[in-house]
């Protein structure tokens, strides 16, 4: 074996030594648990949508009366129509 040999297989376990290093630094990270509340989640934790005003049963759903006025005074409402008579439906 001459000198360049030599240089050859130690520069061979050299990388094979760093790529080994590089491989196990990398799996001994620990995981993240993205199910993990962040500081910034619990500061809002009361937005959360129970607190809202329209998931409240009393604000959930419209009377017929009330979305028959709405839809009265409304541009689609109009609009229906409009195209209801270009249509020939009525």
């Amino acid at each position: 074996m001459d000198l360049n040999e030599i240089k050859a297989i130690l520069k061979e376990e050299k990388e094979k030594l760093e790529f080994e290093k590089t491989v196990k630094k990398v799996y001994s990270k620990p995981k993240v648990n993205y199910n993990k509340l962040t500081q910034q989640m619990k500061k809002a934790g009361h937005l959360k949508v129970g607190s809202l005003d329209l998931n409240r049963p009393e604000n959930m759903y419209h009377s017929d009366k009330d979305t028959a006025r709405f839809l009265a005074d409304s541009p689609y409402m109009d609009a229906y129509n409009a195209n209801r008579m270009a249509d020939g439906d009525y």
